[in-house]
This record gives structure tokens, C-alpha cells and sequence, in this order.
């Protein structure tokens, strides 16, 4: 079973299996239809395409992120449609990163299915495998997937308020961990959301990082060095994983757990549902640790 990455070679063995589902996650924020196209100019053979705003997205509402979360029992009919179910081993990629694959592996972790990982390196290094690409489109024969959400795994706006809140006192504060680029965090260069900066006491460890000059994640040693600095001697269930819309903090959870360092949690709001209500407190500058 594959439950954080998977590598070229390894998965190209196993296309046509019966048990076998692989999802192409491939997305552009600022061209919602670029994953669509480039889906159907060529993709692994096989691959499904599941869109991040339709498909692993729930509808947005006036109080919510960019990105909220699919409610569990749409979210399991959209995997059930798929083909998948507790028997079926799946593969996420996107065009290179990882970050929108890491969202469906998160997803599906969180509604309890642990046969998921992700293609090390994407479609990029599919091709550069020299590896067959296909234009056909599949149509899989749907599976009954039985959705088991662990609630425990996401943490709300007003949850993490009262954490905060609470941590100034007697109780230690969540360590707030956001993935999105360092001049972002900062309040720079924000050209996604209305407001720049970042929740207050929240650190920064930019998804980047978790990745080699190829857009590979790096070895689970390095991770974890690097891990380990930003987790300032707290433990990895202390953590609340946090970036624009839920999206690419996914890409930091699974890092930790390639890393060996399993049970932080999401707030899938992120940082544009906390800018939703203008009291919240904003913080700007750098990471001052």
C-alpha cells in the first residue's frame, strides 16, 4: 500500500489494474480551466480529472475561504464516482508540485481512506520518464465509497480564534504553521486575496521547501531536519496547518507525514476565511523566529 508518494516507475507498473485509480489534479488559481484543457491535450493513461473548485471544493459562502471543504457525503459520491472504495489503491498528481495532488490525498485521508498518495514529481515527471501519455477519456465503473470523516483532523475560524485566545493564558497556543510564500505571509505582493499578512503568532514554512530543484519532495531525512526547526521543540499534533484557502497546507501535512511526524490538523478555512470578518486581528511583517 502507498500512503504518502509514489514514484514514476512504480505506478506505470500498475496502470490498467482493476484496483487501481489515478487522479489528475492538474490546476491554475488564476486560469480555472487551464486543468480541464491540459487534461484533455494528455494525461496519464487512465487518469480521471477532478477539478479543485467543482470537485474537491464545497460551495463558497459569505462567511467562507476561497476553498471550503466538500461535505463528506457529496465528497463520497464524487470518489465513489470514481471508482474508488476501501479496496482501492489511489494516485493523485498535478502538473509538478504536488500542491493540488495533496489536497485529494488530504481529503481522502480525512473521510478515512488511507490507500492514497501522490505522484512524486507530477505529470512533469511522468513525461520526463518519457513515460505514454493518453487523450482518451475513461469512464470508470462507480464503487460505493462509505465516508468515515475524522472531524478531529480539521480545526474551524472560530476554533482556532478560541485557541489563540485561550493560548495567551494558562494554555499554550497552537503552533500555526502557514504554507503560503514568505512575502505573502509578510503582506507583500498579495494579489489573491483582499487582505495581505497573516494570523497573528502564526509561523511561516512556505510548501516550496518541501521540495528539490525538480519540484520532488525531498528525502524523508531532510524533511524531518527541517521540520523539526519549524516545529521549535513542539510536537506535530500541536500544529495547525494553514495557507490561503486550505489548499496548499495540505502539501505541509503531507510532508510532515513523509517526514514521520503524523497528527497535525487543517484549517480549511485558511487565511481567507479569516479575513472574512474584518475584527480578526492581522498581523504583517516576517517570520520573527
Amino acid at each position: 500500500m502507498a500512503a504518502t508518494l509514489i514514484g514514476t516507475a512504480e505506478l506505470a507498473r500498475h496502470l490498467g489494474e482493476r484496483d487501481w485509480v489515478i487522479l489528475d489534479c492538474r490546476h491554475d488559481l488564476a486560469r480555472p480551466d487551464w486543468g480541464t484543457e491540459a487534461f484533455a491535450a494528455g494525461h496519464i493513461p487512465g487518469a480521471l480529472h477532478l477539478h479543485l473548485d467543482r470537485d474537491l471544493s464545497g460551495p463558497r459562502s459569505a462567511a467562507s475561504g476561497r476553498h471550503p471543504l466538500p461535505q463528506p457525503p457529496v465528497l463520497a459520491l464524487t470518489f465513489g464516482g470514481c471508482g474508488i472504495d476501501e479496496r482501492v489503491q489511489v494516485v493523485a498528481y498535478d502538473q509538478g508540485s504536488g500542491a493540488y495532488a495533496a489536497r485529494a490525498w488530504w481529503l481522502l485521508r480525512w473521510l478515512g481512506h488511507e490507500r492514497v498518495a501522490v505522484l512524486d514529481g507530477g505529470f512533469a515527471a511522468w513525461e520526463r520518464a518519457g513515460l505514454p501519455t493518453s487523450t482518451q477519456h475513461s469512464a470508470p465503473l462507480p464503487r460505493h465509497f462509505t465516508p468515515r470523516p475524522d472531524l478531529a483532523q480539521v480545526v474551524s475560524t472560530a476554533e482556532l480564534a478560541a485557541a489563540l485566545a485561550a493560548g495567551s493564558g494558562a494554555r499554550a497556543a497552537p503552533l500555526v504553521i502557514d504554507a503560503r510564500s514568505a512575502d505573502r505571509f509578510a503582506g507583500e505582493n498579495e494579489t489573491i486575496d483582499p487582505v495581505g499578512g497573516h494570523v497573528p503568532g502564526a509561523h511561516n514554512h512556505p510548501y516550496a521547501g518541501n521540495l528539490d530543484a525538480r519540484g520532488q519532495f525531498l528525502p524523508p531525512g531532510e524533511l524531518r531536519r527541517a521540520w523539526l526547526a519549524t516545529l521549535r521543540g513542539q510536537p506535530p499534533q500541536a500544529v495547525v496547518a494553514m495557507c490561503g484557502s486550505g489548499v496548499t497546507a495540505c502539501h505541509n501535512l503531507l510532508a510532515l507525514e513523509i517526514a514521520g511526524l503524523p497528527g497535525a490538523k487543517l484549517y480549511a478555512g485558511s487565511w481567507s476565511e479569516w479575513i472574512r470578518d474584518p475584527a480578526r486581528a492581522v498581523a504583517r511583517g516576517p517570520d520573527d523566529v
